[in-house]
């Protein structure tokens, strides 16, 4: 069998935490975290599916908005698991030292809870900083740029439209590129990066019908089709095509393009879910772009790390073969 060749194509995907790993199977999802005493903790995530509740989320282009609420909502779940089995790894000595006011005045108002609200807290603020920075921030350069070419302020015509929307995708890459390279350069977000290696490792093995172990794990590509990566940089060359139906202006061209984000997100899911179960040339050049930006977001893991992704991935896969998309190569 060649390296790329799989025997199966499962539904079964996952994400990297907090030294561990979450998998979603097609019954349950699971979340495995290496703990700071080097076991493996275990602990299924309880949550109910927009899919679940109704045919309508289950809908073509519908699906792809509720699979992105539904994996929101499961990873915020899955990465306070983490982060709270992490936080058992506080050194004694720092547990004993006199916390300052803000700790205790924190403490005090808000006891165990602290964490979610900081998580809470943390959530909006990334939100509202994507929106600025997806959205707002390319149109108002795309401004700037007019302002010393004046030729991209030539009214409403088709080829001002088309240079508009290309130049605001380009800044979105550029600006998501930018962000992850940054982050990927400290230390606890390369551990995390190993272990979204070792997630994708782990599901090529499964998918290549070989033994679930280290040894096998490791030799596996970390590059996946169906990778989150992927989704978000199909939303965005998809956001190119929308945006050229979208008006000029500062704020009015960002806003309908926020209105628009389902149908952006419907589209790019369809995509990857298409590139996740066919291998043509069309397909492979729908994926090239996200393949290739796994390489930032994924590192190479260790044993220990794919022991972890493992567990996860054992505990999810179904007894009746539900998971199974296609069977036979990709």
């Amino acid at each position: 069998m060649s390296k790329n060749e799989t025997k199966k194509i499962t539904s079964i995907g996952g994400s990297a935490l907090i030294e561990g790993i979450m998998m979603r199977g097609p019954k349950k999802s699971t979340v495995a975290v290496r703990t700071p005493n080097s076991e493996i903790y275990t602990e299924d995530v309880d949550i109910k599916f927009l899919s679940q509740s109704s045919k309508f989320w289950r809908l073509p282009l519908i699906r792809g908005v509720s699979g992105m609420i539904d994996s929101m909502r499961l990873s915020y779940k899955s990465l306070m698991i983490s982060a709270n089995k992490a936080m058992e790894g506080i050194d004694e000595e720092e547990e004993e030292k006199e916390p300052g006011k803000f700790e205790k005045w924190l403490t005090e108002k808000f006891g165990d809870k602290i964490m979610k609200i900081l998580m809470i807290f943390s959530s909006l603020i990334g939100v509202a900083l994507a929106v600025l920075l997806f959205f707002f921030l390319p149109t108002w350069i795309f401004g700037l740029l007019g302002l010393a070419f004046p030729a991209l302020n030539g009214g409403a015509n088709e080829s001002i439209a088309f240079w508009q929307s290309v130049i605001e995708g380009i800044l979105k890459i550029a600006i998501f590129i930018s962000y992850i390279l940054i982050v990927s350069m400290t230390p606890d977000m390369k551990r995390v990066f190993q272990y979204h290696g070792a997630e994708h490792k782990t599901i090529f093995c499964y998918e290549k019908e070989l033994e679930l172990t280290p040894e096998n794990v490791m030799k596996q590509r970390r590059f996946h089709p169906r990778c989150g990566t992927s989704f978000i940089l199909l939303m965005l060359l998809v956001g190119i095509i929308i945006g050229l139906f979208i008006p000029k202006g500062v704020f009015l061209r960002p806003l309908i393009k926020i209105l628009l984000l389902p149908v952006t997100m419907g589209i790019g899911y369809e995509l990857i879910k298409f590139c996740g179960k066919h291998d043509n040339i069309v397909t492979r050049i729908i994926a090239a772009p996200g393949l290739w930006a796994q390489r930032i977001t994924t590192k190479e893991p260790d044993e220990k790390m794919c022991e972890v992704a493992i567990k996860a991935i054992e505990a999810v896969i179904p007894d009746d073969g539900s998971d199974i998309v296609k069977n036979g190569c990709c």
